[in-house]
């Protein structure tokens, strides 16, 4: 097993903890710490440490963009060469409209392989945002598939062994 992967008690507890929820108050670290029985520092001290190992990538807010106002939500099918996928993913995340940016497999009847969940305030500016931006990467072919109806929207749930 990965050493770098293999968490503490107390990482593991914090962990979990940040999986739930970070608590909305003034200090959400010292109310982790008091549910427990750790330090506010003890707990700040192990985010840090999981960060730096790469087991939490970011702490964040996830924005319900539909309830904010933005109509313009999809996700857009990309079929982009093998050799380019790297350079064409890494600029679509890097855009501020891109909330996600996945490479996934491909099917004889399906040959996009790079997916991006874009988000504008209307319809009309995001197809202007993803016809830029597929002009600018010289990638013709693409799929925009608009978000019709959000059915649930939730926080993923892992199961920590």
């Amino acid at each position: 097993m990965d050493k770098q992967k293999v968490l503490s008690p107390e990482e593991r507890s914090v962990l979990l903890a940040l999986i739930e929820g970070i608590p909305l108050v003034e200090r959400p670290y010292m109310e982790i710490g008091q549910k427990l029985g750790l330090s506010e520092d003890r707990v700040i001290e192990i985010v840090k440490i999981l960060i730096e190992r790469g087991i939490i990538r970011r702490l964040g807010a996830t924005l319900r963009h539909n309830l904010t106002g933005y109509e313009g939500n999809a996700m857009v099918a990309w079929k982009v060469p093998e050799d380019r996928l790297d350079e064409v993913g890494s600029h679509l995340a890097e855009q501020p409209f891109v909330s996600h940016c996945y490479v996934r497999e491909t099917y004889p009847d399906w040959p996009y392989n790079l997916y991006t969940m874009c988000h504008a305030k209307t319809k009309e500016e995001l197809n202007q945002l993803i016809t830029e931006i597929a002009e600018k990467l010289q990638i013709e072919d693409y799929q925009v598939l608009y978000t019709i109806k959000e059915i649930r929207r939730k926080h993923a749930q892992y199961k920590i062994e």
